[in-house]
This record gives structure tokens, C-alpha cells and sequence, in this order.
């Protein structure tokens, strides 16, 4: 018998009794949306940390950090930093480096505690001064009408983050977004904003201008009030206060910019969160918060690293966090995928009984096409193609199904934003389309297997002779 004549006859026993190879069917869609979403839930995940350690620097980045410098509000790193710092870094730090074989670029980073005030609003924020290739190197995504901020300029431009606007407290009442629920009123592309670099030293001085009495009477002395600085937001970052991207708390700006501000404001004098002597003296040099290694090759990031290791700085890289996380979502899908299994087979145990009552509606037409000859092969053949068919097309209809659901759940959940990951929470690639449509014929030809077998056992004369 040919190819085409059994899909012919499978296809027509199938039509036959659509009722019930509906229902049969229907418990493949499910069976199939389920381990879709399912996995596609872990993948989202997944593809969110890809896109954050692309954002870190990617996976040749490694973060070299020194001894304390600046004063950062927020921290995080995606792996566990190795080794005690013994050292700074400093402009001769990068020199250094630069001289290691197997490094591509190294660029400085410094983050320090700022005030931004505007209008009748005031927020501390966390500063972080990047060069223009590591800014770039973020990947941010931006509003329209924006850039990164000029190197050497001027004025100091900023890139704010999304989410910045919810450390905006009101003066006089010290009331954010926390107790009102209301962000302030300002528009950062177009308000005038004024930045003080040391929220230190704004601080200390409302503690001195409200102890005035103290300091005539020689117990605490006038504090001098910080320079505020006109400053331009150059850009703002995409999203609102509800989508989380990698630096989202953060204030972005050109750290060459950053540096000539501090060396001019604090002229003789120690500079905010630089290392000093015993005696309160700043050092000659500049330190940094950390530096950004990136190395030529993947396979070197590990030996690069110890190197750097060993002169006397802490290191993290994005490779060892990649590592143990893929191991995390390895497990995390098979769990998820595990569980919508379970339908699948359930709607295999469907498939079985359906194709079992086949068999017993069709004894004497079986009988019948074993008289004319057909082989034994060609009915077992018969057979696994109407459970292959209900595999199929349940599959197919299963992951249109799933797109479906994928795309209510990232709507829903808003794109990511409400669970704190940095893009869609579930994500169905092509490779699990074509997956899960082999995995719902397979199932299917697996039931019919066992039912095939009895057909290819029947005795013809009995078979005939049934009624």
C-alpha cells in the first residue's frame, strides 16, 4: 500500500468521528500549551539576566575594585567579588593593566552619594561617572530626544534613570514618593536642575546653619553651604518607575566631566570619598570605584583575572555568575517543564483509549484489508499515523495557543517590569516551537503504538466474522 493511500484512509477514519477526535486533540493543545508556557516562563528569565550581563559589560567584562572610594547607595554585582583589595585604583592602576596581555580596554568608574534639587524637590541619588565607551557600552535605552552626555564639556550633563524619580522628596515636608504616592512635578529634559556634589556636604551643612547658636558660642563652627551647579539632563532612560533596567537608581554622567569638577571645587582639600592621610590631607593622586577589564577572549577571562587578582585587587566577573545561574534555570525549567508533562500525558492516556475504541469499531474492516492482502506493516503504519496526526495537529494548535498566552501574560504583567526583570517575562524562541511539535507527535505515535499491535494481532476470518 502507498505513503498516500495510508494518509488517505488515516486522515478519513479520523473525519469520521470528529467528536471525539476533538476532544482527543484537545487534550494535546493543552498538553502542549502547558509545557510551552511553562519552559517559556524559565526562558524569560533567562533571556533578562542575558540582556543584564550584556548591560555589566557582557561576558569578557572583568570588574576590578580597589579599596573603598566614593560612597555608593546601591550595589550590585553579579557575582561574588574574590580576593582582598590591598590597593587603589588609580590612573596608574589602569596603566598597568593595559600592559596585561589578553586585555582589550580598561576604563575607570567612580560612583559617590550626590543631591540633585529642583524646584521645590530634592533627591539624594547615586552618581556614577563612566568614559563615553563604557557609557555606550551600557546599552541603555533612552527616550526620544536624548544622548549620552559629552566628554570634557563644559557643564555636566546627566543621564537619569527611570526609576530616580522615586527618591524625589518634597522640602519642607520631606515627603516622596514612598508616603504620597505621586512623583514630583519635573520634567528633566527641560526644568532647570541643580546638582551638589557631596550630599555629605549638603547635609552637614543644614546640620550647621540649624546650630547656629552652637557654633557662636565656640562648640561647633559655621559650615560653609556646597556650590550647587547648573547641570543639563542629556537623557533620560526609557520606562517608567514600574520597568527595571540595570542602572535604573543610577545617575549616569562623563567621568573626565565628573573628575575637573571635583579637582576644581575641592582645590587644597580632600575630596568627598577620596582617600586621605591620618592627618585629614588629601593624596596626590585620584582613586576610582572600580575599573572595567575587558579581555580579548572569553578563555582568557579566568586566567586574566587571577593576574589582576594578585596585584593586589578584588575581581568579579560576569562568567562565574553566567555559570551557576544557567545551572539555577537549568533545574527551573525542567520543573516547569516537568509539570506541564503532565497534561501531555494525560492526554496521551486520551489518545490510547481513543485509538483503542478504533479498533474495536473497525475488527471487521481490518479484517477485511488483511484478506485483500495488506501487509501487517502497512496497518501498524495506518494506525500510527491517525495517533501521528492527532499529535500533530493538537501540537501546532497547542503552540498557537501558547503565543497567545505569552503574549497576555507579558501585557499583563508589563512587559516585564512588574516581576523586576528587564524584558518579557515569558519568551517562546523557535527551537521550542519545533520541540514541543516533535515531542506532541512523538507522544502521539508512543499511544498508538500499543493499539497498533492489536490491530496487527487480529484474525482476519475472526475479524470478518465479527459483528
Amino acid at each position: 500500500m502507498r505513503w498516500i493511500d495510508l494518509l488517505r484512509m488515516s486522515s478519513g477514519n479520523l473525519k469520521k468521528r470528529k467528536l471525539r477526535t476533538f476532544l482527543t486533540i484537545l487534550g494535546v493543545v493543552i498538553g502542549t500549551a502547558s509545557i510551552v508556557v511553562m519552559i517559556s516562563l524559565g526562558l524569560g528569565m533567562q533571556q533578562s539576566m542575558y540582556k543584564q550581563i550584556e548591560q555589566a559589560g557582557g561576558m569578557t567584562a572583568i570588574t576590578v575594585t580597589g579599596q573603598d572610594v566614593g560612597g555608593m547607595m546601591y550595589y550590585m554585582s553579579y557575582a561574588p567579588e574574590e580576593g582582598e583589595a590591598t590597593k587603589y585604583v588609580t590612573d596608574d592602576t589602569i596603566a598597568e593593566i593595559e600592559k596585561l596581555e589578553h586585555v582589550k580596554s580598561v576604563t575607570p568608574s567612580l560612583t559617590m552619594r550626590s543631591m540633585i534639587l529642583s524646584g521645590n524637590y530634592y533627591a539624594d541619588i547615586q552618581l556614577v561617572g563612566m568614559t563615553p565607551e563604557e557609557l555606550e557600552r551600557q546599552h541603555m535605552d533612552l527616550v526620544e530626544g536624548s544622548r549620552m552626555p559629552e566628554s570634557n564639556s563644559a557643564s555636566l550633563e546627566l543621564v537619569i534613570g527611570n526609576m530616580v524619580p522615586m527618591d524625589f522628596y518634597e522640602k519642607g515636608s520631606n515627603r516622596g514618593y514612598w508616603e504620597t504616592q505621586q512623583l514630583p512635578d519635573i520634567d528633566f529634559m527641560k526644568d532647570p536642575v541643580f546638582l551638589i556634589l557631596s550630599s555629605e556636604d549638603y547635609y552637614n551643612a543644614q546640620s550647621g546653619g540649624n546650630s547656629g547658636a552652637f557654633g557662636s558660642e565656640g562648640n561647633a563652627a559655621p559650615v560653609k553651604a556646597p556650590k550647587k551647579y547648573v547641570v543639563q539632563a542629556s537623557g533620560m532612560m526609557s520606562g517608567g518607575i514600574d520597568t527595571y533596567h540595570n542602572g535604573s537608581y543610577n545617575v549616569y554622567c562623563d567621568i573626565w566631566t565628573l573628575k575637573s569638577f571635583l579637582q576644581k571645587e575641592y582645590r587644597g582639600k580632600a575630596i568627598p570619598g577620596q582617600p586621605k592621610t591620618q592627618t585629614g590631607k588629601p593624596y596626590k593622586f585620584f582613586a576610582y570605584t572600580n575599573a572595567m577589564v575587558q579581555a580579548d577572549d572569553i578563555d582568557q577571562v579566568e586566567e586574566l583575572s587571577a593576574v589582576i587578582q594578585e596585584m593586589g585587587y578584588r575581581v568579579s566577573t560576569n562568567a562565574e555568575y553566567l555559570k551557576s545561574a544557567q545551572q539555577e534555570f537549568a533545574m527551573i525549567e525542567a520543573v516547569l517543564g516537568g509539570i506541564g508533562a503532565v497534561s501531555l500525558f494525560v492526554a496521551a492516556i486520551g489518545i490510547a483509549n481513543t485509538m483503542m475504541m478504533s479498533i474495536y469499531e473497525r475488527t471487521k474492516e481490518i479484517g477485511v484489508i488483511k484478506v485483500l492482502g495488506c501487509s501487517l506493516r502497512n496497518i501498524k503504519q495506518m494506525f500510527l499515523l491517525e495517533a501521528a496526526f492527532i499529535g500533530f495537529i493538537g501540537g501546532l494548535a497547542g503552540n498557537i495557543l501558547s503565543f497567545v498566552l505569552s503574549f497576555a501574560i507579558n501585557v499583563v504583567t508589563a512587559h516585564g517590569g512588574a516581576m523586576g526583570l528587564d524584558s518579557d517575562i515569558s519568551y517562546i524562541p523557535v527551537w521550542l516551537v519545533a520541540a514541543s511539535m516533535g515531542f506532541a507527535v512523538l507522544v502521539g505515535m508512543i499511544a498508538g503504538y500499543f493499539p497498533a499491535l492489536r490491530a496487527m494481532r487480529l484474525s482476519p476470518l475472526a475479524a470478518i466474522r465479527n459483528e
